[in-house]
């Protein structure tokens, strides 16, 4: 997959999750919302699985990922009650923000991204710093 066709998958996903948010906001159009939320994400990992930033050797990596999460998620599925609903939602919003420092992380100590101005890189330090800062806050 070339960069461009990956770019205009994120944007695709992206324009999915908007609609998603936007259906999750009422019981009688949550359902749809719901379908588009998971066409956005099957998107965005389809877009990087097969991107060009992704090489041989990382698919296994993402494939592990996919099933320890596939397994914690259908485990927590068959487990948790409704009365615990609550409590649940709280443990997956801690881990988005454990994943965001980390995905920030990892951002930060990437050397194969060469910043033309520094301005350019100002601004993705930046963005790296609230990033982590909103995604600790959350895991906390």
């Amino acid at each position: 997959m070339t960069s461009s066709l990956a770019t205009v998958s994120y944007i695709g996903a992206t324009i999915l999750f908007i609609l998603s948010l936007g259906g999750l906001a009422h019981p009688e159009t949550a359902r749809r919302g719901n379908l588009f939320g998971i066409a956005g994400m099957s998107i965005a990992v389809l877009a990087t699985v097969f991107g060009p930033q992704v090489g041989m050797g990382g698919i296994p990596w993402i494939v592990i990922a996919l099933v320890i999460g596939a397994a914690v998620g259908l485990y927590a599925a068959k487990k948790v009650q409704m009365t615990q609903m609550p409590e649940l939602v709280a443990l997956m919003h801690s881990l988005v923000g454990l994943a965001a420092c980390l995905v920030g992380f990892a951002s930060y100590v990437d050397t194969s991204v060469v910043f033309p101005t520094a301005a350019e890189k100002t601004i993705h330090e930046v963005e790296i710093y609230i990033g982590i800062l909103i995604g600790a806050v959350t895991f906390s």
